[in-house]
C-alpha cells in the first residue's frame, strides 16, 4: 500500500476509535417550593457524579400567579423535569404535558407554622389550641399553592373561622410565607415546614396538630417534549436515591425511596 494511502486509511481509522465523547445533558428542571431548598442542595452533589447540568427554576404548584409552574408551562417556557405536589402533577399527566409512567414520589412533607424572630410563640400543639391561635393573630400569610389551598377551603372551615380568617388571613403569591412574616407583614405564617425553615429572621414554632394535617406527596415527572430522557431518569433516580435522603430530611421533608417506574 503506498504510503499516502497508508496514511489516509490510518487517519480515517483514528478518527473513528477516537469520536470526541457525547457532550453533557442540561436538563432543564422547575419545582415548587416545598422541594426548592433541597434540590438547590443535592444539585452541586449530583454534578459531581455527572457530566450532566442542571438548571433549577422555580414557580409554585398550582394558582394563576405569572410564575406558578401551571402559567410558565402555558406560557410555552420548556423544562424536562417537573417537580411539584403530587395531586398536580398528575393533572399535567392527564393533559399531556408529562409522560404517563414517569411519575416518580420522592418525598413527604407537612405544614407548620412560623412567627418573626423574638416574637411570642402561640400553642399549636392540639387543635383548639391552633384555632386560637389562629383567633388571636391580627394578620395570618398562608400559602398561595397546596398548603395554603387546603388550609383555607378545608381546616378554616372545619374550625369554623372561615369567615374570621376571611378578614384577617391573606393568600401569598410569588413569595415564601417566611419572607412575609419576617418583614412584620404578617403575624403568624403557615406553610411546608421546608420552606420555612431556611428563610432567615423567623421562628419556626411547629407541625400542625395530626388531626387538621396534610401530608403531600412531592413528585418528579418528566415532559412530554423533554430534551434526553436518558439524563432526566439519571437525575430523578440521584433524587429518589439513599444518597439524597440526608440532605432531603435535612430540608424538613420526608424521603419516601421509590422504586423507578422504568
Amino acid at each position: 500500500m503506498p504510503q499516502f494511502l497508508r496514511s489516509v486509511v490510518l487517519a480515517a481509522l483514528a478518527a473513528l476509535v477516537f469520536v470526541s465523547p457525547v457532550s453533557a445533558a442540561e436538563i432543564q428542571v422547575i419545582t415548587s417550593g416545598a422541594f426548592a431548598e433541597a434540590l438547590k442542595s443535592l444539585v452541586p452533589e449530583y454534578e459531581k457524579q455527572s457530566t450532566n447540568k442542571v438548571i433549577i427554576s422555580y414557580g409554585s404548584s398550582m394558582g394563576g400567579a405569572p410564575d406558578s409552574i401551571p402559567s410558565r408551562l402555558a406560557k410555552g417556557e420548556k423544562f424536562d423535569i417537573l417537580i411539584l405536589a403530587g395531586p398536580a402533577l398528575d393533572g399535567f399527566i392527564k393533559n399531556g404535558a408529562v409522560q404517563p409512567g414517569s411519575k416518580v414520589d420522592l418525598v413527604a412533607s407537612v405544614i407548620g407554622a412560623a412567627v418573626k424572630s423574638g416574637a411570642p410563640k402561640p400553642d399549636i400543639s392540639t387543635v383548639p389550641a391552633l384555632k386560637q391561635a389562629l383567633l388571636n393573630a391580627s394578620s395570618i400569610a398562608y400559602s398561595a399553592s397546596a398548603s395554603g389551598t387546603y388550609l383555607s377551603t378545608e381546616v378554616f372551615p372545619k374550625l369554623g373561622i372561615a369567615e374570621q380568617m376571611s378578614k384577617t388571613a391573606k393568600k401569598i403569591y410569588s413569595e415564601r410565607v417566611g419572607t412575609v412574616v419576617a418583614r412584620g407583614d404578617a403575624e403568624l405564617g403557615f406553610q411546608q415546614v421546608s420552606e420555612l425553615i431556611p428563610i432567615p429572621g423567623i421562628d419556626f414554632i411547629g407541625e400542625i396538630p395530626a388531626e387538621v394535617q396534610q401530608t403531600v406527596l412531592f413528585s418528579a415527572g418528566i415532559t412530554s417534549n423533554v430534551s434526553s430522557l436518558d439524563a432526566s431518569r439519571d437525575l430523578i433516580a440521584y433524587l429518589a436515591s439513599p444518597k439524597a435522603a440526608p440532605t432531603i430530611q435535612k430540608a424538613g421533608l420526608k424521603p419516601l425511596l421509590p422504586s423507578l417506574p422504568w
